[in-house]
C-alpha cells in the first residue's frame, strides 16, 4: 500500500500525527539504553529502528515540512463588497469597452406569436455553423440568456466560478466577440437582463452576491448581498425594481433595488430543502413558484410557516426547473429527478394545480459534472419548451405542453456535448445550448 501523499493537507496530518506518536517510543528507548529495562531482544531491536527511523527523519528536515503543510492551506477566494468597475479579464489593463456595446444593449425587439405549423418551419430552418460556437466562458456553464436587442445576437453566461461573459457573434471585440467579466467567487447559477433596462444585466451567485452589470455606468452594482447560499432570483414587478431572491436555506426575500444599501425588504422560510428555482407569474405578479413544488402569494408570506396557494402533487424526486408559461401564465413547467418532465393547470389558483402532461423523458440525471438539463419555454411561443438531453447523439429537443416532440436539433459534426442550459431569444428565431466547457453552441436562421 503507497504511504500518503505528504503534498496534500491530509497526507502532512498523517506524517506529523505518527511523528508525534514515535516521540514518545523514542524517549522510552534513551530510558533504557544504560540497561535492558525488561525488554527482549526484540524489543531493544524494534526500538533501535524507530531511533534510526526518526534520526533519518529529522535529517531531512521532513517533521517541519510536515507541520508547515498541515498548518498551511489556500485560503478561500473572499468576494469583493461594494461596486466593482466593469473591466474585462480578457483584455488589457485600461482597455475600455466597445462603443457598439451600449448601443446593443439599449436595443429592445418586439414579440410575435406565430401558429403552429409556421413555428415548426422556422424550427426546421435553424441551423448551427462553426462560426456559431464560441468559447465564452473558462468552466461549466450554469446560466445563459440572450439580450433581447434585434440587430445582433447578444448573449450571456455565467460559469462555476464566478465568471460572466458577454458574446456578440457578429462583434469583433474581445476574443471572438467574448467580453469576460469575473464579479464573483463561485457558481453564477441565475442571470437575466433586465426588460425595463435592457442594459443592466444581472447576476446571482453561490457566494451570496446579487449584482447589476449596467452598461451604461460600466459598473458591476451591488444589489444584494448574504454570506453566501443564494440560489436563484426572478423579478416581481414590471419595471423590474423589486426581486424575489431564493436561497440554498429554503428562504425566499423580497428585495427592492430602489432602496438604498444591499439588503431584503423581508425575508420568509417557505421550505427547509433547498429552493432551486423561483418563477413569477407573468401577468399576476403577486404569485411565484419555487422549486420545491409550491405556489406562492408574496402578499401572504409570513416570516416561517408560510402556506402555499396551490401544491403542485406528483413529483417523486427533487425538482430543479419549475416556471410560468412566459405570456399568460396559465401553464407551469417542471423538471424533476425522477426523469419526467410535467405541466400543470395553473390558469385558475386552486389549492391542487391539476396535471395535464407528464413527459417520461431520458436520464436526466447528469452526474456532478454536468449542469442539470432543464426545460425551459421559449417565450415567443406560449405552449412550446425546450430541454436538453442526455442520449446520444447528442441533440436539443422542443417538445409542444401536450408532449409531443416538435424538433430535435443535432449536428454530430458540430457539437458532441451535452447542452445542459438552453434558452431561447425573445424575439427572433435563435436558440443557446451551453456546455460544461464553457462553450454556447446557437442555432439560428
Amino acid at each position: 500500500m503507497p504511504g500518503p501523499c505528504f503534498t496534500t493537507r491530509k497526507g502532512a496530518c498523517l506524517l506529523q500525527n505518527t511523528l508525534q506518536r514515535v516521540a514518545p517510543i523514542v524517549g522510552v528507548k534513551k530510558q533504557v539504553s544504560n540497561g535492558h529495562g525488561g525488554l527482549s531482544a526484540y524489543e531493544l531491536e524494534r526500538l533501535e529502528n524507530i531511533r534510526q527511523n526518526q534520526a533519518f527523519l529529522s535529517s531531512i528536515n521532513l517533521l517541519q515540512v510536515g507541520t508547515s503543510l498541515a498548518v498551511n492551506s489556500t485560503p478561500a477566494i473572499k468576494k469583493c463588497a461594494g461596486p466593482l468597475p466593469m473591466d474585462p479579464v480578457n483584455m488589457e489593463e485600461g482597455g475600455k469597452l466597445p462603443s457598439q456595446l451600449l448601443q446593443l444593449c439599449s436595443e429592445v425587439g418586439a414579440t410575435y406569436l406565430v401558429s403552429g405549423c409556421r413555428y415548426q418551419s422556422n424550427l426546421k430552418n435553424m441551423r448551427i455553423t462553426e462560426d456559431k460556437v464560441a468559447k465564452v466562458v473558462k468552466d461549466r456553464i450554469l446560466s445563459a440568456t440572450f439580450h433581447p436587442c434585434n440587430s445582433s445576437l447578444l448573449m450571456a453566461a455565467g460559469d462555476k466560478w464566478g465568471r460572466v461573459g458577454l458574446w456578440n457573434l457578429d462583434g469583433g471585440w474581445g476574443d471572438d466577440g467574448v467580453l469576460l467579466f469575473h464579479p464573483h467567487t463561485r457558481s453564477v447559477g441565475c442571470l437575466a437582463f433586465s426588460r425595463a433596462q435592457p442594459t443592466q444585466l444581472l447576476t446571482l451567485s453561490y457566494d451570496g452576491s446579487l449584482r447589476c452589470m449596467d452598461v451604461e455606468k460600466t459598473v458591476f452594482d451591488d444589489v444584494y448581498d448574504i454570506e453566501d447560499g443564494l440560489k436563484t432570483f426572478d423579478f416581481m414587478s414590471h419595471d423590474c425594481s423589486t426581486l424575489v431572491v431564493g436561497n440554498w436555506f429554503g428562504e425566499v426575500a423580497i428585495v427592492d433595488r430602489r432602496t438604498p444599501g444591499n439588503s431584503h425588504e423581508s425575508i420568509h422560510s417557505l421550505d427547509p430543502k433547498t429552493l432551486r428555482c423561483v418563477s413569477v407569474h407573468p401577468s399576476q405578479r403577486q404569485y411565484f413558484a419555487v422549486a420545491e413544488s409550491n405556489i406562492y402569494d408574496s402578499r401572504c408570506l409570513k416570516k416561517t410557516n408560510s402556506q402555499p396557494v396551490s401544491q403542485l402533487h406528483g413529483h417523486s424526486l427533487s425538482i430543479f426547473g419549475a416556471y410560468f408559461s412566459p405570456c399568460t401564465g396559465n401553464r407551469l413547467l417542471t423538471s424533476c429527478m425522477d426523469n419526467c418532465i410535467r405541466v400543470y393547470d395553473t390558469s385558475a389558483m386552486t389549492t391542487q394545480s391539476p396535471l395535464l402532461t407528464k413527459i417520461r423523458y431520458h436520464h436526466m440525471q447528469t452526474g456532478r459534472w454536468l449542469s442539470k438539463l432543464s426545460a425551459v419555454w421559449d417565450p415567443k411561443q406560449e405552449d412550446c419548451f425546450v430541454v436538453g438531453s442526455m442520449t446520444k447523439p447528442r441533440r436539443v429537443q422542443v417538445f409542444h405542453e401536450s408532449g409531443q416532440l416538435q424538433h430535435s436539433f443535432m449536428d454530430e459534426e458540430k457539437f458532441n456535448t451535452v447542452l445542459s442550459i438552453t434558452a431561447f431569444h425573445p424575439t427572433r428565431n435563435a436558440l443557446l445550448g451551453g456546455n460544461a466547457s464553457g462553450r454556447l453552441h446557437v442555432f439560428s436562421d
